[in-house]
């Protein structure tokens, strides 16, 4: 698992995937997000402003790698 730190409280999680370098550009997060392709803390997301919080877990569908977010 990756950590991936931040320097705030909390993160929106369409920055979270630019920050953590899993979408290059807004318009890839927010089509990554939309097509049910981002967990979570192990539950399918859709809200681009959903705000994450240390210690949440990110997850690619169909992909092996997790995402921690910490300070």
């Amino acid at each position: 698992m990756k950590k991936v730190q931040i320097n705030t409280d909390e993160i929106k999680l369409d920055q979270f995937l630019k920050w953590a370098n899993i979408a290059s550009t807004g318009g890839e997060a927010k089509y990554l997000i939309q097509a049910g392709e981002i967990l979570v803390n192990g539950v399918v997301e859709n809200r681009r402003g959903r705000k994450l919080k240390i210690n949440d877990i990110i997850e690619v569908r169909d992909s092996e790698e997790k995402y921690q977010v910490s300070r």
